[in-house]
């Protein structure tokens, strides 16, 4: 458990509704969880020839989260958006929320993270920063509108038939907004599927790109075994491999930057916080 933050409250007794993202995946072991989660869920799954075949598979993402997004701004309130991929912990539901979604000046909270970077800890406890990836964030209604408008950015800018790593400008896009987002204290799950082979073909274009990104740091043991596992082995290899970059970043300074450290206010909460993640 976040050791620092302040457990007003969990998951589930702030969040009421959870969106799956999904193409053609089989999300049947992943509604079996949040059906024992006892969080009201939808899936949001695009069909074949909603779109034009030649749009990008980015391109085609976006539009499936924009579909969350649009209900989130028309029902008022928070709520949770996962893609078919997502493997969460155990008891996810009852992990504390890494954000407070009543103030409105919250647009995002991850609660997986990729390439994370830690800017400053609230008195709550509350980790604001930046994040690429929309395997697992909580939106709010102000933070949905911020992403719509984003989304029409991407069109404008790239159009719909090329590659963009379109969620590595989010954090950027919603700060200009004058919204904040936020990082978890660990990580509530896991990406646990095959990367999207775009991501691969365009990493020299885009800093964030990655063809494979795993969680450095979980809350807990995962609900079941990731489709990148065929075995608990592999499993623990792959997660021993994340846990060492992820102590790599703190340690390199690139989850805390030593010039965000330097500059803060608070530096020992942001050590504390930053320390006390990877468990040391």
């Amino acid at each position: 458990m976040n050791s620092i933050a302040l457990e007003i409250s969990s998951l589930r007794q702030t969040i009421d509704q959870i969106f799956v993202i999904a193409y053609q995946e089989d999300t049947t072991l992943l509604e079996s969880i949040l059906t024992s989660e006892q969080i009201p869920y939808e899936v949001l799954r695009q069909v074949e020839g909603e779109l034009p075949s030649d749009f990008s598979r980015s391109y085609a993402c976006l539009m499936n989260h924009c579909k969350a997004w649009r209900k989130i701004v028309a029902a008022g309130k928070a709520a949770l958006i996962i893609e078919a991929d997502f493997v969460p912990v155990k008891g996810f539901a009852n992990l504390p929320m890494p954000c407070d979604v009543m103030d409105n000046r919250t647009g995002v909270a991850w609660l997986y993270t990729c390439a994370s970077q830690l800017y400053s800890v609230t008195a709550d406890g509350f980790a604001e920063g930046f994040s690429v990836s929309t395997v697992a964030y909580i939106v709010t209604p102000n933070g949905a509108v911020g992403l719509l408008a984003l989304a029409e950015k991407i069109r404008l800018k790239y159009g719909e038939r090329s590659y963009s790593a379109w969620d590595s400008e989010v954090e950027s896009f919603l700060r200009s907004c004058s919204s904040v987002c936020y990082i978890p204290f660990r990580n509530y799950g896991e990406h646990g599927g095959i990367p999207n082979p775009e991501h691969a073909q365009n990493r020299d274009r885009w800093k964030h790109s990655s063809s494979c990104h795993r969680a450095d740091r979980l809350y807990g043991e995962l609900a079941f075994l990731p489709a990148y596992a065929l075995n608990h082995w592999e499993l623990r290899q792959v997660r021993l491999y994340a846990r060492v970059k992820g102590l790599g970043r703190l340690l390199l300074g690139k989850f805390l930057r030593w010039k965000v450290l330097r500059r803060s206010s608070f530096p020992l909460r942001l050590l504390g916080f930053a320390v006390r993640r990877q468990g040391l």
